[in-house]
């Protein structure tokens, strides 16, 4: 949801700051602040703002070379409009503590009112600002109580989702920093330490984290390193220090204008990166370790239920397709969000997929752990190594699809549906519902699609240019498809609305009678996915219906199609593959028009308005 950055050490903690945040603005972009303690007086320093970071960098350039020591923060409103007084961080009554928050503290009113009795006063609307003068109060009321130990003490009185980094004024050099909820990483470096979100603000100081596990806190200083305690009970812990694989040149454009057009041209690597190791066409067999490990369990499921939300929840709509037509094991497919409100049938003999692009999608967690206490297996589809999904699950795969820093997914949606793919040709094969020769040429075709796809970006890019220039005006689109591409449908509508602000909807074509068709005239543009396979004829007759009310078809066809092609507006073709595979390929062009769309519109592509990258609150 919200970015945070921390830094101690012997460089100018402005600039360490500054840039960590412009990295980790994907996660949010309302507002966003910065906190220094001064190097002789160790007095704070502080400047924020409503607006990106560039607007808290115009505001800010006098602070340059003043501290070693600081803190930020870039802010997804949740308490709170955006406005300079909600920008974090937030100061005590006191002035003596400063506090950069990530999450929602949900009995922030109780606390408020007891706070509000004992004297406090409020500068802002936000829960954040409870917190930080929770932490002075054990401080004001004990004095033998010092500041780590205040912090674990306010921890214990909250509940809610967090990731903190606190300062004080009086304990000068020294980060203390919690998590519960949300992500927390700690860059291990020489005579330095760094604090963010994720490592993205710190890869290019040091190749060493320490990822902060629920419930823990970890008091940071030069002079005593990294002190990690359990919350709850101060317990010490002993860190697990990770080796990072992210790279800086994996953060970064390349040359591209924005990162969504990065990721989209980058899906041909990542779904063959997400293949690699795994698929081995040569021998004729899938190696998955989280599969094999529990292939029994998984198999002989009474149900599996894929549990996600966003572009990932469509990934699991297209897996149950997958996962029924060939391993004819019954998939249902929900809501992350509406799951957990429930009361869903799961038992010990359930299977459970749970998908998400940052592996810290707050409904998803959730659900994950009702789950777990009812008996089902978790399998865990992320694309970010050691993130919480990953931990608390049984078992899973990581999409290899690389640092995903455009808002609205692209290549992780692709890199999704190659691991489902895998799967359910997998326990297809060793269940006997799919013959060997069936199962050679679906592989032979999944290996194929890094190929398919460098071509269609190839041919469709100019294409998708062009048409995109005919409806920056339009006000509505309606997205149809039928079987594997109800689904890939569903998937483009959500890319137009995300970034460019179209209002757009995703349905199955035979139900456009059903109700849509009555939008239809001159002005609405319809996109079509119709490829050779699967219900052809019946995607000509809807095709026919539109042309008959004057709406414009946008057609997404196989390579020399005819029929579609001669009734529609516009054409957009790729390769022909196997219909399961189809929405894997047919969502690339789709991707190429929503970002297109979106540019002439003048919209901010990789920072959407009020949307966020990782949602770890509800």
């Amino acid at each position: 949801m919200c970015g945070i950055v921390g830094y101690t050490g012997f460089q100018d903690a402005y600039e360490v700051v500054i840039n960590g945040l412009r990295r980790l603005e994907y996660r949010g972009y309302d507002s966003a602040g910065i906190v220094l303690d001064g190097k002789e007086d160790h007095l704070f320093q502080v400047a924020k703002t409503k607006g990106k970071v560039d607007d808290l960098v115009a505001i800010s350039g006098n602070l340059v070379g003043k501290a070693n020591v600081g803190m930020g923060h870039t802010r997804w409103a949740t308490h709170g409009v955006p406005s300079d007084r909600n920008s974090h961080p937030h100061l005590s009554n006191n002035g003596k503590i400063a506090l950069v928050h990530n999450g929602i503290i949900e009995n922030y009113d109780t606390i408020k009112i007891m706070l509000t009795e004992k004297g406090f006063t409020f500068q802002s609307e936000t829960d954040t600002e409870i917190l930080v003068n929770l932490i002075q109060y054990f401080m004001d009321t004990n004095p033998e109580t010092d500041f780590p130990e205040a912090v674990r003490f306010a921890l214990n009185e909250v509940y809610g989702a967090y990731a903190i980094t606190v300062m004080h004024d009086d304990y000068p050099g020294l980060l203390v920093v919690a998590r519960l909820g949300s992500p927390l990483a700690i860059g291990l470096g020489n005579k330095e330490f760094f604090i963010a979100s994720d490592a993205s603000p710190f890869v290019e100081f040091t190749k060493e984290a320490v990822y902060l596990e629920e419930g823990h806190m970890a008091t940071i200083s030069l002079e005593n390193g990294v002190d990690i305690r359990n919350i709850q009970d101060n317990l010490k812990i002993v860190p697990a220090v990770q080796e990072l694989k992210m790279s800086l040149e994996q953060i970064e454009k390349g040359g591209y204008e924005h990162f969504m057009l990065k990721e989209i041209f980058e899906q041909p690597k990542s779904i063959h990166d997400t293949l690699r190791g795994r698929l081995l066409v040569d021998e004729g067999i899938i190696k998955m370790a989280g599969i094999w490990d529990h292939l029994e369990r998984i198999n002989q499921a009474q149900k599996i239920t894929i549990i996600a939300c966003g572009t990932s929840w469509h990934a699991g709509l297209i897996g149950e397709y997958l996962i029924e037509e060939f391993a004819r094991i019954p998939v249902e497919v929900e809501y992350a969000s509406e799951f957990r409100y429930r009361n869903p049938i799961i038992t010990e003999k359930d299977v459970v997929i749970a998908i998400s692009q940052s592996g810290e999608t707050a409904d998803t967690m959730a659900a994950i752990k009702m789950a777990k206490e009812k008996g089902a297996f978790i399998y865990g589809i992320c694309n970010v190594v050691d993130s919480s999904i990953a931990r608390v699950t049984d078992a899973g795969s990581y999409t290899h699809a690389g640092p995903e820093i455009g808002v609205a997914s692209t290549k992780a949606f692709t890199a999704q549906l190659t691991i489902l793919s895998l799967i359910a040709l997998k326990l297809g094969k060793h269940n006997g519902h799919l013959s060997n020769q069936e199962f050679m040429k679906l592989i032979t075709e999944l290996d194929a699609l890094p190929k398919k796809i460098e071509e269609v970006l190839e041919q469709t890019h100019e294409i998708t240019k062009e048409i995109a220039k005919q409806f920056v005006d339009a006000q509505n689109f309606l997205y149809l498809g039928r079987g594997y591409n109800f689904p890939a449908a569903l998937e483009g509508a959500l890319k137009l609305k995300e970034i460019s602000y179209i209002h757009a909807e995703g349905y199955p074509a035979a139900e456009m009678k059903h109700g849509p068709i009555a939008l239809i005239d001159e002005n609405m543009p319809i996109v079509i996915i119709a490829p050779k396979q699967g219900h052809y004829d019946k995607i000509v007759s809807n095709v026919q219906e539109i042309k008959a009310r004057k709406g414009k078809v946008i057609a997404v066809v196989n390579q020399g199609d005819t029929q579609v092609a001669q009734m529609a507006d516009y054409v957009i073709e790729f390769p022909e593959t196997s219909e399961c595979f189809s929405p894997i390929v047919a969502s690339v062009p789709l991707q190429l028009l929503a970002y297109y769309i979106a540019v002439y519109r003048g919209a901010n592509v990789d920072q959407p308005r009020n949307l966020a990258k990782s949602v770890t609150v509800e």
